[in-house]
């Protein structure tokens, strides 16, 4: 038999061959990932732009807005929370993500969300192809922690880092999933304010995570959602502020949907003086969401990380107060509830820009793939990436889409509420005086028009009628006249044509070309071919 013999010379230099290869590699791995941008992603909930959410946030525009690029036609695919929200994480319109309100029932952070659709989000990617660690704060879902599914023991794919709010928006006696663990917060505001817990954890994420891998964080902001609880430094500031009297401020939709035209006009006292502290609470605790943006901007600044970091900052949705005369909510159609801030900073972005191209939610996943150098088409997202908009706002303005679509299917039951009988079945979200926001049929989907020579949107209700709203937001922006019975026929087909189109799109179909673009072509034989594929399609979601 032959000895082996052990010769330690050459097995210290193999050994040293092996490492060294694999640490050649592993820089090579962390070379490609460390100059990789890092990008900061700020949502708010429930926070306007139409009648004037952005007002109280000084530092936020100087800070963003001043320093980067300031989209004003910024939309949402939905106009209620959870939908809007899954929206932004998947890239994808509700009819393709499938969760359609805030329930767990209309698939809020359910168990079937959690299988088919959170390993598709975009820090599900970032994190598994792009090398980014990934760290989460806030609100979440508005079902996130529900017992029926998982519980706040569960965390989404896609996040190193994840402090998830247990259920809807509150500013104290919360829950939070600090990774899977339950911890409870009080009433104490030094401790437990949550807006500034955000803050303080988010600053704890920047100050210890890793220098060698660029990072996305995201940042979910209670503020200005209801209960609309300011910081005692703040609980006293704008007393005499009152929500904008605008044109379209307590007067009666006459022209529009059913629960549109319910609404008493005018408004009894009690309700504008509800909507009016309503107003000033939501200011009052957007300045704790302003003292969030600035220190989160000097902690990055301090760490030399500014210059390589895009911060975005938005909301889920808009939000209306008295607007046609319904007090407090968004979920409907109009500009005040589908039209959001959207202020972006970060590498190349010239400051002081301003942009009317119109962008959506579900654009937010795809540009944020795009900033870490991941390929787009490799998903299957609804909307697309604005990322060269960023460095020259007048390039894409040819290649841009002219349209896209916006879409809600409404709350309630099919049956009448006891203390609105008159109002019919299926209200929901009343106020006094039966003044409801909501109703199982104030379901529509809009095609919604940004293009040089047209400013429009187009709905149809998903009720017995098929009610159609169409408004010109050139000469109307307030949407006060309704002009489905006046307008030219031939543009009402078109209109049609392209919201079914739109409505069973997926992925490079939403982004075809829309009416009022020169590459469009009107199939009148597919107008009628099958009208009924939409009606109640989201149901059977």
């Amino acid at each position: 038999m032959t000895s082996i013999r052990l010769n330690l010379p050459t097995l210290l230099n193999c050994l040293l061959i092996c490492v060294t290869l694999l640490l050649n590699n592993r820089c090579c791995v962390v070379a490609k990932w460390y100059h990789r941008p890092n990008v900061v992603l700020i949502l708010t909930d429930d926070l306007d732009v139409v009648i004037g959410g952005m007002t109280p946030l000084n530092k936020t525009k100087k800070l963003i807005g001043e320093a980067g690029i300031t989209f004003t036609n910024a939309f949402v695919a939905s106009p209620l929370c959870c939908p809007s929200r899954a929206s932004i994480l998947t890239g994808k319109y509700p009819h393709n993500h499938h969760v359609i309100n805030n329930t767990l029932e209309g698939n809020c952070s359910s168990t079937a969300w959690q299988k088919t659709q959170e390993p598709k989000t975009f820090p599900a990617l970032l994190q598994a192809y792009a090398g980014y660690q990934t760290f989460f704060a806030g609100k979440y879902l508005n079902q996130y922690g529900n017992p029926d599914a998982g519980g706040v023991e569960h965390v989404p794919l896609g996040w190193d880092y994840w402090v998830g709010l247990e259920r809807n928006s509150r500013y104290y006696n919360y829950t939070l999933s600090v990774n899977g663990k339950p911890k409870k917060h009080g009433g104490n505001y030094s401790e437990d304010y949550l807006t500034d817990v955000l803050t303080n954890m988010s600053l704890d994420f920047l100050q210890y995570k890793s220098n060698y891998r660029p990072f996305f964080m995201m940042v979910s902001t209670p503020a200005p959602h209801a209960p609309w609880t300011p910081a005692p430094q703040y609980q006293d500031r704008f007393q005499d502020l009152k929500a904008p009297r605008d044109p379209n401020f307590n007067v009666h939709g006459k022209d529009k949907h059913w629960l549109i035209r319910q609404a008493k006009t005018p408004m009894t006292n009690s309700s504008i003086e509800l909507l009016d502290e309503a107003y000033r609470k939501r200011w009052r605790t957007l300045l704790s969401v302003d003292d969030l943006v600035e220190k989160v901007v000097k902690r990055l600044e301090v760490r030399g990380e500014l210059d390589n970091t895009y911060i975005i900052f938005t909301s889920d949705n808009g939000y209306h107060t008295g607007q046609f005369s319904l007090p407090l909510d968004k979920r409907q159609l109009y500009e005040s509830d589908i039209r959001v801030p959207l202020l972006i900073r970060g590498p190349n972005i010239k400051p002081n820009q301003t942009t009317g191209l119109a962008v959506q939610n579900v654009d937010l996943g795809p540009t944020i793939l795009d900033m870490a150098g991941y390929n787009v088409s490799k998903t299957a997202m609804d909307g697309m990436s604005f990322l060269s908009v960023l460095y020259n706002v007048n390039v894409a303005y040819t290649m841009w889409r002219t349209d896209f679509l916006v879409e809600y299917e409404g709350e309630g039951s099919n049956v009448s509420d006891p203390a609105c009988p008159l109002l019919g079945p299926g209200v929901s979200v009343c106020f006094p005086d039966c003044v409801c926001e909501d109703s199982f049929n104030n379901t529509y989907a809009c095609v919604r028009t940004v293009a040089p020579s047209a400013n429009l949107q187009y709905c149809e209700f998903d009720d017995n009628e098929v009610f159609v709203e169409v408004y010109n937001i050139t000469v109307d922006p307030y949407q006060l006249i309704n002009l489905a019975k006046t307008i030219d026929q031939e543009v009402l087909e078109k209109m049609n044509h392209r919201l079914m189109m739109l409505q069973s799109c997926s992925g490079q179909s939403c982004r075809t070309p829309g009416v009022y673009d020169t590459r469009y072509t009107f199939d009148p034989h597919l107008m009628f071919s099958n009208r009924s594929h939409r009606r109640n399609r989201l149901r059977r979601a």
